[in-house]
C-alpha cells in the first residue's frame, strides 16, 4: 500500500513539473528536453527539474 501512495505522489509531482516546464518562458528546445527527462526518469528528473529546470521570469537581484 506504502508504495501506491508513493507512486501516487510522484506522479502528482511529475504533472506538476511538466505543467510548470510547459508554461515557463524557456525555448522549446529546453522545454522539450525537460518534458522527456522527467517522463523518462521520474524520480531523477523531478529532482533535476527542482535543481536546474527552467525558471519563471522573475528572479532575486541581491
Amino acid at each position: 500500500m506504502e508504495y501506491g501512495i508513493f507512486g501516487l505522489i510522484i506522479l502528482v509531482l511529475d504533472i506538476y513539473a511538466i505543467y510548470q516546464t510547459l508554461t515557463s518562458p524557456a525555448s522549446t528546445v529546453a522545454k522539450i528536453v525537460w518534458t522527456l527527462a522527467i517522463l523518462i526518469l521520474p524520480v531523477l528528473g523531478f529532482i533535476a527539474w527542482l535543481v536546474a529546470g527552467p525558471r519563471g521570469g522573475t528572479s532575486a537581484h541581491v
